[in-house]
Parts: structure tokens; sequence; C-alpha cells
């Protein structure tokens, strides 16, 4: 079952954290890094028009994105406002083939064999089981499909103790070795970790006057350790077959 903040942290947040929400990635502080990561997720997936499921898309800014780059997307969460204030917004609903929003836990998914790709972003360090939850992705996932998981690594659950004791909700580590190994465990035939673009970008480009070789050290830190904070792509053989 998931903690009791994880279904009501979007009614308890107040309007401005609701439109700071709707607002995403632009109304964060982090906008320049966030879509630099939602760029190398398009990178990651195969050419539109595929259909996609957004695992814990909250409000529906990825699932956004996704849908106007020609891919057919289903965002899903468990929390009912959050997908009530991504169903209610216009600017999505105007798309040519807006993206489709429904309730659920992916935990308990029934989907089989239905998405060539299902994307976790920032979501799956959520999940009460990991190994369900991707498990789940697996079952979900047509022959052939792909999983892309970019999640907070080694250090997210302490960082964010504070932030989860306020709000009830569950935030754990989810570091990519971790990851790599369940999807294995489930049945993934492969899978690669690549560096986080959202760490890589401010590495490189950030404001701060910072001399270029400590640049390059940080820029070779996390790519040198991508297992512990960095993206995941698990394949599904083409051979699969369900039950």
């Amino acid at each position: 079952m998931p903690a009791p903040g994880e279904l009501t942290y979007y009614q308890r947040i107040g309007e401005a954290g609701r439109e700071h929400a709707l607002n995403k990635p632009f109304s964060d502080d982090r906008r320049g890094a966030l879509v630099m990561e939602a760029g190398a997720i398009l990178l990651l997936l195969p050419p539109p028009p595929c259909r996609i499921l957004e695992c814990g898309c909250g409000t529906g800014w990825l699932s956004y994105i996704l849908a106007k780059s020609g891919y057919d997307v289903v965002g899903q969460d468990l929390n009912a406002k959050a997908i009530e204030l991504a169903r209610g917004n216009q600017l999505f609903s105007a798309l040519a083939q807006a993206p489709q929003f429904v309730e659920g836990d992916f935990e308990r998914s029934t989907f089989r064999n239905e998405f060539n790709a299902i994307i976790f972003f920032d979501s799956l360090h959520h999940s009460v089981d990991l190994r369900l939850a991707i498990g789940k992705a697996f079952e979900a996932l047509k022959p052939g499909g792909i999983m892309i998981a970019s999640e907070p690594g080694v250090g997210h659950a302490e960082d964010s103790r504070e932030f989860a004791e306020k709000w009830g909700v569950t935030d754990r580590d989810a570091p990519p070795s971790l990851t790599l190994a369940l999807g294995r465990a489930a049945g993934f035939a492969a899978g690669r970790i690549r560096p986080h673009a959202e760490l890589l970008g401010p590495a490189l480009y950030q404001r701060k006057a910072i001399a270029w070789p400590p640049q390059l050290i940080r820029l070779f830190y996390h790519m040198a350790f991508a297992r512990r904070n960095g993206i995941v792509v698990l394949e599904k053989g083409t051979a699969t077959v369900q039950p």
C-alpha cells in the first residue's frame, strides 16, 4: 500500500503549490536541468508514433512534452488530485493527440503487452516495492519495449528525510545498479546505465564562476559514478511471451 501522503500530497500543498506543479518545469528552480533531462529521455526513446506510459506523471508536464513530440501517451498517477489537474489543463487538451490521464498505482497495474516504452521520471523512488513496480512495468511492455528510469540515486533518502516526514511520503534511494539488477530479475533481456543529463548540464553550463579544471572534474565524476546516480534503460526481449 502507498504511504498516506502519496494520496494527499497535491491536496495539501495549497493553491501556490499546485500552481507550481502545473507550470513545471518552467516554474522550478531546476528548470534548465529538468529540460535537459527530458531531452535525454527523448533521445533514448524510440521515434514516434509509439505508445508510452508515464508512471507517476503528477500533473503531466512530461506527458505533455511527449505528446507534443508525437507520442501516444498515457500518464498514470495514484494521486486523484494530480490526475484532476492534468485532465483540466487546457494546454494539454489543445494538442492534436492529448495525453490520456488515468488514476492508478503502478505497483498494481493491470496493463499487459500494451506499451512500447514506460518512463519513470522521479517517481519510481516513491514505490513501496521497487521489485514489484519494475515487474509490473515488464508486464505492461510489448516485446522489444523499453523501460526508462530517471531517478535519484544513492543518498537521496537521507537528503529527503525531512520532506518525507513532513508530507508522509515514501522517499527512498533508487540507485541505477539496484534498478538494473531488479530489471534483470524481472525478465528484462538487457540494460544499461547513462549519466543524468540534469547533472552533466549544470556541471558544464551553470553561471557560477568555476574554473575549467573543476568543471571537468565534476563532469567526469557524474559520468564515472552513473551507477550510483544515473538513468537506467531496460530492454524487454523480442521473443518474450506473456502468460
